[in-house]
């Protein structure tokens, strides 16, 4: 039988991998809970102290504790620690699902963020957008500043985590 496994390129060691390049750092984030909020917004940020109404791919987030938007319905919240509201259907008009383990979180800190940023994307790293759901060097992700212009986070299906860390590499190099 055909070892299949060859094809693919191995995972890195997501607790020590880090790629720099001139003042820039390339991590992964662990530890972030993530949930995926539909419905009404206005219901869930009175219900969780959360907005995330005007948070998109150009927008800067502070914290430990906010959420992005994702859709004209929908915004991915993200904290340090869990979350006290609970997931499933809230008689409030939203839905909350747990997305923890389904989304890898790399982070982007230096100077030649934005470059990377202008590189993976057709996005103006100076302009705005509604949303931080883009495509992302081919894969569909949320990306967003966090803390200021030069961090960059990008959630990506965690399946998809090894090919970006391949593209970043690539690109750093």
């Amino acid at each position: 039988m055909r070892e299949l496994a060859e094809k693919w390129s191995a995972v890195p060691d997501w607790e020590t991998a880090s790629i720099e390049v001139r003042d820039t750092k390339i991590v992964t984030l662990t530890g972030l809970s993530q949930l995926l909020v539909s419905g009404d917004l206005g219901a869930w940020a009175r219900a969780s102290g959360i907005a995330g109404d005007s948070s998109g791919a150009s927008s800067v987030v502070m914290g430990d504790r906010y959420a992005v938007r994702i859709g004209r319905d929908r915004l991915l919240a993200v904290s340090a620690k869990p979350f006290e509201i609970s997931a499933g259907w809230h008689e409030h008009g939203f839905a909350v699902s747990v997305i923890d383990a389904g989304l890898h979180v790399l982070e982007i800190g230096g100077p030649q963020a934005p470059e990377i940023l202008a590189r993976a994307t057709t996005l103006d790293p100076n302009g705005s957008s509604a949303s931080a759901a883009i495509l992302f060097a081919g894969v569909n992700a949320f990306v967003y500043r966090h803390g200021n212009a030069e961090r960059l986070r990008v959630h990506a299906d965690r399946g998809l985590a090894p090919y970006l860390w391949q593209w970043f590499e690539q690109v750093c190099s």
